[in-house]
């Protein structure tokens, strides 16, 4: 038994310009499942949910983005310095601006898409050659190794390296974006814009699953969502997720 990550959930006041933002961004196409949804996901013979794609899912919120700095963010991978170069420029084409959240003189550029969410776009890095075009899923924390025993004990992610200052996580089977846990002091100050879909794998129980992950320490969470058919929860330092239904088995 074991969830798995399938989207990054962003929260938009539009969501249709921010998802286009992030198809161009990814270079990925746009679907939609439903009114104020859009879906972000690789195209060709891609199908959701595949560890080799964490897909975007934008959904639209009455509320803007505080000033605060998002919790969870992406990393774009890229393959040499003249490509990162090339990404940027197209990148602010798109409608992203440069953003100044204390890094000083780093080799990696951080970017806000359209709506303020933060990014970075990664000098080229041998560890993320084979991940696409999402190097990493970064979400700050206090506490990266209690984030390794949650995650890696919840998810059938594993842990490839724990430190006080940094956990590092990644599908078992070798594919797509890293999940990393960086130290950063402070808690949470706002509603988290950003936060991970997890699902459970087909003909697994999803309330079977939800139940786990609250013994490792989650948390039910009321976002005023009614009766719908995933779960929302908060890890044990208060990062939203929810568990989606499950498939079916067939």
């Amino acid at each position: 038994m074991a969830l798995r990550p399938v989207n990054v959930n962003i929260k938009a006041l539009d969501n249709e310009a921010v998802g286009d933002f992030w198809a161009g961004a990814l270079g990925w196409g746009v679907s939609s499942e439903g009114p104020g949804v859009t879906n972000v996901e690789p195209g060709g013979d891609f199908v959701w949910p595949d560890a080799s794609a964490i897909c975007v899912d934008v959904v639209i919120v009455p509320e803007g983005k505080t000033g605060a700095k998002n919790r969870v963010h992406l990393d774009l991978a890229t393959t040499s310095l003249a490509h990162q170069a090339e990404l940027v420029a197209r990148l602010k084409g798109l409608g992203a601006t440069p953003v100044d959240v204390g890094q000083g003189d780093v080799p990696w550029v951080v970017l806000a898409d359209p709506e303020g969410n933060e990014f970075c776009v990664l000098e080229p890095r041998e560890i993320y050659r084979d991940t696409g075009p999402v190097a990493a899923i970064v979400v700050d924390c206090e506490d990266p190794r209690a984030m390794a025993r949650f995650w890696g004990g919840g998810t059938d992610l594993t842990v490839h390296e724990v430190t006080d200052d940094k956990a590092v996580l990644r599908s078992a089977k070798g594919v797509g974006p890293y999940l990393e846990f960086l130290r950063v002091p402070g808690g949470k100050t706002a509603p988290d814009r950003v936060h991970i879909d997890l699902m459970a794998y087909a003909g697994e129980d999803q309330e079977t699953e939800v139940a786990r992950l609250r013994a490792l320490g989650a948390t039910d969470l009321d976002l005023g969502q009614g009766d719908v058919p995933w779960k929302c929860l908060t890890d044990p330092e208060d990062h939203e997720f929810c568990v989606l239904a499950s498939r079916p088995a067939p």
